[in-house]
């Protein structure tokens, strides 16, 4: 950048606000010795055969440049959600995981084809105008298209983790959803996405609980209570429960890793003392309780199912009143 005239600067600075192709620099009077400087010194970055100014986040950079290499494209699908903060869980276990670190786009249907390699995917599909939003000056799929887009590609233990995230942070409601979903009545993957939507809940407050709900569906198990309260006589407790089957005095608990980890071997000591606390008084209520984790809900052999099917059996045949319980208030979560 110091190389240059004060002309080329100022003309390099405004062009290089989007991706532009390598002639167009040329014309500015930069040799390819000048761009691979540039690119060296960071003043530019360098992808999908475009250049872009490299003060832009280096996320946005990439797919900007992908987009400018299929004009008239929209950023879709993973990409938006990666732009939007939305959650996001893949298997990575199976065969058939799409690369979520490439750059998704959306091109209109009389477009060649779809294309998929390691670094760009793009669809064809129609794009309303009520779906399209923006990121910067970029061109993405609102969050409503975005989440329904991705429960149409994905199993429903995966879309169910990033439907969750939208209607908890409140950034896409049940009807927006539902309103995609029609206007995609007869794309591939659309009974997938409703079952989504159907099963989306606000309540669930982590990907973990989120995918948890999807191996209860497909196990048959009934639909549990999302963060349930107990009273104990006197006040309403502060302990709020991930699952609750009132009907069989049964409490699932879905337990990270996280919830433990501390600085400091003391501090984890204390965690793990207040967590067993916490666990006898919630036994005191006389109810089942069912700690589980991600291995639980990821692994096809886990006993889960079969721990609770034992814990409902348990929980009914209690002959003590059942305890009283209500829907915990939730504060709403905020995208990242």
């Amino acid at each position: 950048m110091d190389r240059l005239d004060t002309v080329a600067r100022e003309h390099l600075l405004v062009l290089a606000r989007t991706p532009r192709r390598r002639q167009e620099l040329h014309d500015l009077g930069l040799g390819d010795p000048d761009l691979r400087r540039l690119v060296r010194r960071g003043h530019l970055r360098h992808h999908h055969g475009h250049y872009i100014d490299g003060r832009i986040d280096d996320q946005v950079a990439v797919i900007a440049c992908a987009r400018a290499a299929y004009p008239g494209s929209i950023i879709s699908h993973f990409s938006a959600a990666r732009l939007a903060g939305l959650s996001l869980w893949i298997d990575r276990g199976r065969s058939s995981a799409p690369p979520i670190e490439a750059t998704w786009l959306t091109r209109p249907p009389t477009a060649q084809r779809n294309q998929r390699r390691p670094d760009i995917v793009v669809r064809r599909a129609g794009v309303t105008t009520v779906d399209v939003s923006r990121h910067v000056w970029l061109p993405v799929t609102g969050i409503a298209r975005t989440v329904v887009d991705l429960a149409r590609e994905l199993p429903l233990r995966e879309a169910i983790v990033t439907v969750d995230h939208a209607l908890r942070t409140g950034t896409a409601t049940r009807d927006e959803l539902v309103a995609v979903a029609d206007r995609q009545q007869r794309w591939p993957g659309i009974l997938r996405a409703r079952s989504a939507i159907d099963l989306g809940n606000a309540r669930s407050e982590s990907a973990l609980e989120s995918i948890a709900r999807a191996v209860f569906v497909a196990a048959g198990l009934p639909t549990p209570v999302l963060q349930a309260q107990f009273f104990d006589g006197f006040s309403w407790m502060p302990e709020r429960v991930d699952f609750w089957w009132p009907q069989f005095r049964t409490v699932g608990e879905a337990d990270g890793l996280a919830k433990y980890e501390a600085d400091s071997a003391e501090e984890r000591r204390q965690r793990m003392r207040r967590s067993h606390r916490r666990d006898q008084r919630l036994s005191d209520r006389g109810v089942e309780l069912v700690h589980f984790g991600w291995e639980d809900v990821i692994t096809p052999r886990s006993d889960l199912v079969a721990r609770l099917r034992a814990a409902f059996a348990r929980g009914a045949s209690r002959p003590t009143d059942h305890p009283t319980w209500r829907l915990a208030p939730v504060a709403r979560a905020h995208v990242a």
